[in-house]
Order: structure tokens, then C-alpha cells, then sequence
């Protein structure tokens, strides 16, 4: 899942050597993953009304359903 956000955020962003992805898994199993962007990117990451955000975190409960867990996205 880690791969699948930094693989969208690269491709949208102007900067993609600045995008880091790090998974975090809390002990209930509930997994974070935060994404960190350069400045100028985080418009483009989180879209207009948070369209584009709210998409990968659609595709994380996606895939986060096939592996019986649950995922949560932030963007910092």
C-alpha cells in the first residue's frame, strides 16, 4: 500500500524526489501511512476540495479491505 501512494504522488508531483512515504502499524493492526510532500506540491497532492486525497484514500480502503486491515492516509 506504501508503494501504491508514493507511486501516484510522484506522478503528480513537480518535485517527486522530495515525496516520502513512511507505514507506520499500530498494535490493533490499524495501519498509517503518511505522505510528506515539498511545499509547492501538497496543493497538487491534496487537489481541489480534496478530491485527489480523498481518491487514493478511497484506493488504500481498497486495498486495505483485500488484506483485512484498515488504513489511514495523512498528508503532512
Amino acid at each position: 500500500m506504501k508503494e501504491l501512494v508514493e507511486y501516484i504522488a510522484r506522478s503528480i508531483a513537480t518535485n517527486p524526489d522530495d515525496v516520502k512515504v513512511t507505514e507506520e502499524v499500530e498494535d490493533d493492526g490499524h495501519i498509517i501511512i503518511r505522505l510528506e510532500v515539498h511545499a509547492d506540491d501538497k496543493g497538487k497532492v491534496i487537489g481541489r476540495q480534496g478530491r485527489v486525497a480523498q481518491a487514493m484514500r478511497v484506493l488504500l480502503r481498497v486495498a486495505a479491505i483485500k488484506d483485512d486491515s484498515r488504513v489511514t492516509l495523512e498528508i503532512v
